[in-house]
């Protein structure tokens, strides 16, 4: 089965996430051995394509939970927590007898 994403063929999985966000995923990830200041650039580079298309990071949440509930569902069974149980109120001060 072939992947297209926007009339486009993803060869892997890199590719595709890559043409359905439209931007390479090492701007988001960083790459191995990066300086401080190639980190930077990047940085800055990524703020400036949120600030230009704000949905984008809604999209690519999107897209994320879409991909692991296909392909690892049970990473989305989650259990909810119990509800918790207020401590009882202990009076303050001294206690007059009765």
């Amino acid at each position: 089965m072939r992947s297209i994403v926007a009339g486009h063929v993803a060869a892997n999985a890199t590719e595709f996430v890559e043409l359905a966000i439209g931007t390479p995923l090492d701007l988001w990830l960083g790459e191995e051995g990066e300086s401080e200041e190639e980190r930077a650039a990047r940085l800055a580079a990524a703020r400036d394509i949120l600030a230009d298309d704000p949905s984008l990071y809604d999209r690519t949440t999107a897209l994320a939970v879409e991909t692991i509930g296909r392909t690892m569902p049970e990473l989305l069974n989650l259990v909810p927590a119990r509800p918790t149980v207020p401590a009882r109120r202990r009076p303050r001060g001294k206690q007059v007898a009765a």
